[in-house]
């Protein structure tokens, strides 16, 4: 069977040399990422032969870091062209097996427009990875305009993957935890908190009628949903038309037709029937979220669907197919 994973992560060392000197005070790359330094930089060797090893078909790759928004507007673009075109030289020899997500200059909007743009015309990648917020922002802000109308025109979807969160939030939220004064990340991060920011992100594109302004916007989402499906019912309640939010439709109307959800991370079977309730099959799409889970995680768990052929088939491969436009490849 044909498997696409679509929430996995690269980066690129030699990235760092374009990078001013001042920004790489303010790094905060996580510790995990940069263990995983060497996986993330590697495409034709280990991944290659994981994906082989795993009957993996095709990885669509987005960069891990946020190094670009540590960038000013005046910078920042020519930073993001530089990662994307060093991306799509690394995997231009293997058309079959590689695809991208775009690296977006998000403090330049109008140029993280002109880039998804150069990206998906020239090098055919497949829409763009957001990672959180930029400088404590989130999408809805009138200032993102230019590259929600510009994915909604070029057909292609904005990827809302979490992000480390503002320090405010780090400092009201996940610091002096006990006798503790420093955050604790994996309550901020990976065990619970980006996961629900990421969630908040897309109410608030809910709420400030973003999906209505551009009904033809595709949104992605990981980690099974971010909580979505387990809160289906109650937030649907709760953010109804007229309700004080400027959404005229429904949320499940909206996610349904517009927000789609990937695997990534996320490998025992009671989430999935969640989101097969709730959010339905045709929103699935598989991921692993590599490196930072392995292959064979992610093929476990696709084997252990108890689900028709023809619908495992659908979460393996031919809702990011149809979704993409990755049916000739």
């Amino acid at each position: 069977m044909r498997i696409v994973a679509i929430e996995e992560h690269a980066s690129f060392p030699e990235m760092t040399g374009f990078l001013p000197a001042g920004a790489l005070n303010k790094q905060t790359r996580s510790a995990v990422a940069t263990q995983m330094m060497p996986k993330l930089a590697d495409i034709s060797g280990e991944r290659l032969s994981s994906m082989d090893e795993c009957g993996i078909s095709m990885q669509v790759l987005s960069v891990e870091n946020t190094d670009v928004n540590l960038l000013d507007s005046s910078s920042a673009p020519a930073f993001a062209s530089k990662y994307n075109d060093l991306l799509a030289e690394k995997i231009k020899d293997y058309p079959n097996r590689f695809t991208a997500f775009a690296h977006l200059p998000m403090t330049a909007p109008v140029a993280a427009a002109d880039e998804l743009e150069r990206t998906v015309t020239s090098y055919g990648f497949r829409g763009a990875m957001i990672r959180g917020t930029t400088n404590g922002e989130f999408l809805d802000a009138p200032k993102f305009a230019p590259v929600l109308e510009r994915a909604e025109k070029l057909g292609v979807p904005i990827y809302i993957h979490p992000g480390l969160p503002p320090k405010s939030v780090m400092d009201a939220y996940y610091s002096n935890i006990g006798q503790s004064s420093g955050p604790f990340d994996a309550i901020a991060c990976w065990g619970w908190g980006w996961h629900s920011e990421t969630a908040v992100h897309v109410l608030r594109l809910l709420v400030a009628g973003i999906f209505d302004i551009y009904p033809g916007l595709k949104i992605i989402i990981g980690h099974m949903g971010e909580m979505f499906p387990m809160m289906w019912a109650r937030s649907d309640r709760a953010f109804q038309p007229g309700n004080g939010g400027h959404n005229q439709r429904t949320l499940i109307d909206t996610f349904r037709q517009q927000l789609y959800i990937t695997t990534s991370g996320f490998f025992t079977q009671p989430p999935l029937r969640i989101a097969l309730d709730t959010i339905g099959i045709d929103n699935i799409l598989f991921s692993v979220d590599y490196p930072f889970s392995s292959n064979q995680m992610g093929i476990d768990f696709l084997n252990e669907i108890r689900l028709p052929a023809e619908q495992v088939a659908k979460i393996a491969h031919g809702n990011a197919d149809k979704l993409l436009g990755l049916q000739a490849l």
